[in-house]
């Protein structure tokens, strides 16, 4: 079982940065695979960004690559989303997630573990 936790969330001006927690627990959550979603007005739930539970692969959609970096810390079993050069188009509930399984990258069905999610807003 893996419980989710996110934070982090808030108000920004266009061009500039949020970084959002995720908490994890449960017995084997520091080995997950995990992941960043997020879910905007209107639109679909959109994968973000991927991390090993090693921090040594990291996997970026094409629409934050560069602006956004996702890590995280084992001790603390807290995996971070820096949101950096935000656009309007950003505003969205986050979600982090946790998948079955160990495939890097997982496919996206496998996501099963999920967090009540935090919202960004970017003003323009």
């Amino acid at each position: 079982q893996v419980q989710l936790v996110e934070s982090g969330g808030g108000l920004v001006q266009a061009g500039g940065s949020l970084r959002l927690s995720c908490a994890a627990s449960g017995r084997t959550s520091s080995k997950y695979t995990m992941g960043w979603f997020r879910q905007a007005p209107g639109k679909e739930r959109e994968f973000v960004a991927a991390i090993t539970w090693s921090g040594g692969n990291t996997y970026y959609a094409d629409s934050v690559k560069g602006r956004f970096t996702i890590s995280r810390d084992n001790a603390k079993n807290i995996v971070y989303l820096q949101l950096n050069s935000l656009k309007p188009e950003d505003t969205a509930v986050y979600y982090c997630a946790a998948p079955r399984g160990s495939r890097w990258p997982p496919d996206l069905n496998e996501y099963v573990y999920w967090g009540q999610g935090t919202q960004v807003t970017v003003s323009s």
